[in-house]
């Protein structure tokens, strides 16, 4: 892996008055036995994922059998459905809801960060799970740092981005489709009509909703963990200059391909509003590695995906904070919390639970380091795997590529960087401005994104204006201000 550069600000953060009020706990206790009695702590753990399975708590109760036993604690995983993520975990901060861990990532880290929400772990981490801070390699722990201190535990994993863009091989097979030779949005247009007049009206090559819209969209541009895809600086622009994405060209090229699509009936009607977990897609993408196609087969009920990588693997500040777990500032279990998520990455059998849930229920052992998942099970719908912990404890699953994860670390080892690669936004200053362009952007990203508009110009042009009229010009001029004195 490449070498992070320490990340240290120039500007220092203020946690001020204007921090919640109720997220200023101390959050230094944290004894897993409750306060020095025998009292085993059940943790609150916030994540993110589909639904959970029925008979969800029953599992859960074995699973926290060998937690208490193994490590004097126990969980309690509430997890928040992919279209109301990042409205579900904003209201928790700022309606100070109690909880001990919480999945954040480059859209909300520095913002709960600066919210006075999260726990500064620096010394903690290495003092309480000295393991946890052995197995996470150096650079990572950099790459999540602000100001110099580190708030949260980041996952070991795909640290690097690489996108794929995969078709169901029947259509592959029926259509001709040279998928190989794919590289740009400009590519799938006509293969995505040669399928739509194959298959008829009511088929559609590419199947989005809430929780699924385009992935990937703003590769090109680091959004310098400032959680605005509206704003970035182009991955290989020596200069460094914060621009605006969505007036940029080729940006609002892709918007366009996109509203065709949504117009010839390529893009289903209902993708701005559905809130459905769509199976049997015919076209997909996403971040992930080669290995990752027998993933999404599985969950997809598709024999076989054909995969091409379209962009990558390249690190920056955002792909090393894409998957973090944080300890709530107001945790009475911090060290337990941290215990926890220690456990995750260093037992076996523990990691194996939380991504397949109960052997003789949900999966069984083919060997040591490889799982057959039953087919009635539903656990690995519910709960994403790459927000729980390291993928190089994890099982493979019986039928994809054992090897996967040596092809991960070799995927990271390959990466580029992005010419921000070390720079993470101060929000210290720019709180207000944050909230409210995040807030606006919410408002048009399922139109957008989905390309579910009647009039792309006017629906751009508005999202722009209101981005403005919220912050966004003194958001950019901020951020190029850090970047100059960063990098000079």
């Amino acid at each position: 892996m490449k070498k992070m550069r320490i990340l240290s600000l120039a500007l220092a953060m203020v946690m001020g008055a204007s921090a919640l009020t109720g997220c200023a706990g101390s959050g230094d206790g944290g004894n897993t036995s409750g306060g020095g009695t025998s009292e085993v702590p059940t943790l609150t753990w916030w994540t993110v994922g589909g639904t959970v399975p029925s008979d969800f708590a029953d599992s859960m109760a074995k699973i926290n059998e060998y937690l208490a036993k193994e490590i004097n604690a126990k969980i309690d995983i509430k997890v928040a459905s992919w279209d109301s993520y990042d409205t579900k975990m904003n209201t928790i901060v700022n309606s100070a809801e109690y909880f001990d861990l919480m999945f954040v990532n480059n859209t909300n880290y520095s913002r709960f960060v600066n919210l006075n929400a999260m726990l500064d772990i620096t010394e903690k981490v290495q003092s309480v799970t000295p393991d946890l801070y052995k197995f996470v390699p150096e650079n990572l722990w950099e790459g999540v740092q602000l100001n110099g201190k580190v708030y949260a535990v980041p996952t070991y994993k795909d640290s690097s981005i690489a996108q794929f863009w995969y078709f169901d091989d029947k259509y592959v097979q029926k259509y001709d489709i040279d998928y190989e030779n794919i590289k740009t949005m400009d590519d799938l247009d006509p293969i995505f009509t040669k399928m739509k007049e194959g298959e008829g009206k009511s088929f559609y090559p590419v199947k989005m909703a809430q929780g699924s819209i385009w992935n990937g969209f703003f590769n090109n541009y680091d959004d310098l963990c400032s959680g605005i895809p509206a704003i970035g600086v182009k991955v290989d622009d020596s200069s460094r200059k914060v621009v605006n994405t969505l007036e940029q060209p080729e940006i609002k090229h892709q918007f366009e391909l996109l509203n065709k699509w949504y117009k010839a009936g390529i893009i289903n009607p209902d993708a701005n509003v559905s809130k459905e977990e769509y199976k049997g897609l015919a076209f997909g993408n996403a971040q992930g590695w080669p290995g990752a196609a027998g993933t999404w087969q599985k969950l997809q009920g598709v024999e076989k995906y054909d995969l091409v990588k379209v962009f990558g693997p390249m690190y920056s500040t955002g792909t090393v904070q894409g998957s973090m777990n944080a300890v709530s500032k107001n945790s009475k279990y911090a060290d337990a919390a941290l215990k926890v998520l220690e456990f995750a990455n260093t037992d076996h059998k523990f990691r194996d639970m939380l991504a397949y849930g109960i052997e003789g229920k949900d999966f069984e052992y083919v060997s040591e380091n490889v799982v057959k998942v039953n087919k009635d099970s539903s656990w690995g719908t519910g709960l994403a795997k790459y927000t729980q912990a390291t993928f190089f404890n994890m099982s493979t699953v019986e039928g994809d590529d054992p090897d996967q994860w040596k092809d991960v670390q070799k995927q990271n080892e390959e990466a580029t960087e992005s010419v921000c690669m070390g720079y993470s936004l101060d929000q210290s200053n720019i709180k207000n401005e944050i909230t409210n362009c995040i807030a606006v952007w919410e408002k048009y990203k399922y139109d957008l994104l989905t390309g579910a508009v009647d009039d792309l110009d006017a629906k751009l042009s508005k999202c722009i204006e209101e981005l403005k009229a919220a912050g966004l010009d003194t958001i950019m001029q901020e951020a190029q201000k850090q970047i100059d004195e960063f990098f000079k």
